[in-house]
């Protein structure tokens, strides 16, 4: 999902103020949200990547004023009214203020992904030292492809092996289990010629946020020019 959340790869946004000695958490009530997300994650109220898309629904002035686990406190307010498993009114009375219920945005294809057994075995779409490229992505639901990489190649460093597909988990979707690898960057392929040479990025990636770059075979049985790197 685009929106002020997605800030990696930016600049110009101030220095990063690090505290000296800083606790675990500023104030008591931060360590029982704590508590209280994980806590109706694991009771299946809702997953993590629900989590997740709530935050990223906050709007953005609020998102931007409000603190790491403020946020948290919206996300939570905010399933716990669409889910009905608390109403607002019942929050107001006991003296919080709930985030009116917005229509969680949709993955188009959700409903087309196959559910596959945990058991059963995937098979690997690519493999360690495949020159592959991030798909350029603008789904209006919560993806974990970030906006930076969109469009840039990279090579499978390595494979992770099989795990639930965040796109459709966090909208209710069928499960679909896929391999997440590592794919390398080189840093001049993401920032430009002014980055330092040798400098790379390893970013975890699901398997359908690749795509295969052509090797020179494939491109002249297809009579085509075969795809050279950027640098």
């Amino acid at each position: 999902m685009n929106g002020v959340h997605d800030i990696g790869g930016m600049d110009g946004l101030g220095p990063v103020v690090r505290e000296t000695d800083e606790p675990v958490f500023h104030a008591d009530w931060e360590g029982r949200m704590f508590a209280m997300a994980n806590l109706l994650i694991g009771r299946g109220h809702f997953n993590v990547d629900e989590f997740r898309h709530a935050i990223e629904r906050i709007p953005a002035p609020r998102y931007l004023g409000s603190t790491y686990y403020e946020r948290w406190l919206d996300a939570v307010q905010t399933l716990l009214a669409e889910k009905g498993v608390v109403s607002g009114a019942e929050m107001e009375s006991r003296g919080a203020a709930p985030t009116p219920p917005s229509q969680p945005a949709t993955v188009p294809g959700a409903s087309k992904v196959k559910t596959v057994s945990a058991a059963a075995r995937i098979r690997a779409k690519f493999r360690v030292g495949d020159a592959v490229v991030a798909k350029n992505l603008n789904p209006t639901g919560h993806t974990r492809l970030p906006r930076y990489v969109r469009g840039h190649r990279g090579v499978i460093h390595s494979d992770h092996g099989v795990y639930t597909f965040a796109d459709t988990n966090a909208h209710g979707g069928p499960l679909c289990r896929q391999h997440v690898y590592s794919v390398c960057f080189e840093a001049r392929e993401l920032w430009g010629p002014d980055a330092p040479r040798k400098q790379r990025v390893f970013i975890d990636l699901w398997e359908d946020y690749l795509a295969r770059v052509p090797t020179a075979r494939a491109a002249r049985a297809r009579g085509k020019k075969p795809a050279t790197k950027r640098r």
